[in-house]
């Protein structure tokens, strides 16, 4: 039974707590050959090739030449 957001019990106690939303479970796999990694795998290889020209563009040398000069 459902009263201006509150709720009672099958004790007829009064819940002063809001309504609790129902609760979504995304059931979807996360791991493996799925389309969410395949998409976060790509967008992680674009960041690192754009962030690998930015580096050349803003030193003027390649990622190896700076890797051996360390």
């Amino acid at each position: 039974m459902t009263r201006k957001g509150f709720t009672i019990n099958e004790r007829g106690q009064l819940n002063r707590f809001a309504i609790e939303p129902k609760v979504y479970v995304d059931e979807t796999p996360r791991i493996g050959f799925t389309k969410y990694a395949e998409k976060l795998n790509g967008r992680l290889a674009m960041i690192g090739f754009v962030s690998l020209i930015a580096l050349e563009v803003f030193t003027g040398h390649g990622l190896i030449r700076l890797l051996t000069n360390l």
